[in-house]
């Protein structure tokens, strides 16, 4: 009762109106042509239903007259496309037989329901009526009076009735099938996916660059040598610069999806993460094997990540520490391993924080496994990455 009440204030409700007179078009000019056989429509359309483009423009009617609410939505209830195989063309054709049977009703009451709301004010008027008065009987004139309302909210009820019933009926049969459903769901992930690469990558290259930026800074107000702060400033300059280098390319993947993301930082590009731990402080070991140049684009812009984050959590929780990195490339892998020492009191936890968990995730994409924790009276970052698979 209340969505009745509220109905003449909806446009929806309007909307709707609108496309189930539509249909009636078509029944109006073929009157004109051929009047004794009014059921001919529902013949003429059927050869329309097998077009695939017929079905894109009763998606595009049906979504901006049915459900303007869902135009927004880049899934919406009522797909937009041509047909894309046989069954989307039978449901076509489904569609545009029941939408011209429920028309039917609609345009009935449209045309007599107002007719008979006139008739009775003209009763009441005292004026007479003509032969073929759509009322079934001629009420009295106080009848008359109180009665002329009640066809406009029979009609106000039944285009209401009927746009539920043919908005239903569009979800249905305009729809989109389990393929365009299968395929919108994989866009969805894959859009998650990438927000979730971004936020990695933006958290280990800004991370990487803060910590070193705070470790110098400290380093050099405890310092206390003119020549110190110096060499502590230009590292803080250099890692900025890298880390907005790595923030221009992360921003150029929103801003052009189509963005190769053979632009990001490789395990060739190393001996600039090493040099810049060295420059806060940390005693870095590093032996790099193998042609490093030749690992397959995942694994060593990855590889690069994980290393990256690994140095900054070492800066980060035990300070200028001494640090060993060992990468190893075989024909079957790629192992990384940052060792160091725990400082007297740790900071370091056994528990996995978002650095901890994006290295392991990182891993795990490309079929390999991270471990993090505590080694031999150290802490130890390992990681294994397949190369056969990734090939």
């Amino acid at each position: 009762m209340y969505r009745l009440l509220r109905a003449p204030l909806r446009p929806v409700t309007y909307s709707r109106w609108l496309h189930l007179c539509v249909p009636l078009l078509l029944l109006a000019v073929w009157i004109f042509i051929n009047p004794t056989w009014p059921w001919a429509p529902l013949l003429i359309v059927i050869p329309f239903g097998f077009l695939p483009w017929v079905r894109l423009a009763e998606g595009l009617q049906a979504r901006f007259l049915l459900t303007p609410h869902d135009r927004g939505t880049p899934d919406g209830s009522i797909a937009v496309a041509p047909s894309a195989g046989w069954n989307d063309r039978w449901r076509t054709l489904l569609w545009l037989e029941l939408r011209l049977f429920v028309a039917g009703p609609a345009m009935f009451a449209t045309v007599a329901l107002p007719v008979m709301t006139v008739e009775l004010v003209a009763i009441t008027l005292g004026q007479p009526l003509t032969d073929d008065s759509m009322l079934p009987l001629t009420p009295p004139r106080w009848a008359a009076a109180l009665l002329a309302p009640v066809p406009l909210v029979v009609l106000l009820s039944v285009i209401v009735v009927l746009g539920e019933v043919i908005t239903v009926l569009a979800r249905r049969l305009l729809g989109p099938s389990a393929a365009e459903r299968l395929t919108a769901l994989e866009a969805r992930t894959e859009n998650l996916l990438e927000r979730t690469r971004i936020a990695r990558e933006l958290h280990d290259s800004i991370g990487h660059a803060l910590t070193v930026a705070v470790v110098q800074a400290g380093a050099a107000r405890a310092a206390g040598d003119p020549a110190f702060t110096e060499r502590a400033l230009c590292a803080i300059e250099e890692t900025g610069r890298a880390a907005l280098e790595d923030l221009e390319r992360v921003l150029l993947v929103l801003r052009e999806s189509a963005q190769p993301p053979s632009q990001r930082p490789t395990l060739v590009e190393a001996d600039r993460l090493l040099e810049s731990a060295r420059s806060a402080g940390a005693a870095v070991e590093a032996r790099l094997t193998g042609p490093l140049e030749k690992l397959p684009g995942p694994v060593t812009r990855e590889g690069y990540r994980i290393l990256q984050e690994a140095l900054t959590n070492v800066l980060r929780h035990c300070g200028p520490v001494p640090v060993r990195v060992r990468v190893d490339m075989t024909p079957e892998r790629l192992v990384l391993e940052v060792t160091n020492p725990l400082p007297e009191r740790p900071a370091v936890t056994t528990g996995g924080g978002s650095g901890l968990r994006g290295m392991r995730e990182r891993a795990s994409l490309l079929g390999g496994e991270a471990e993090t924790g505590p080694y031999d009276g150290g802490w130890r970052v390992r990681a294994r990455l397949p190369l056969e698979r990734i090939r």
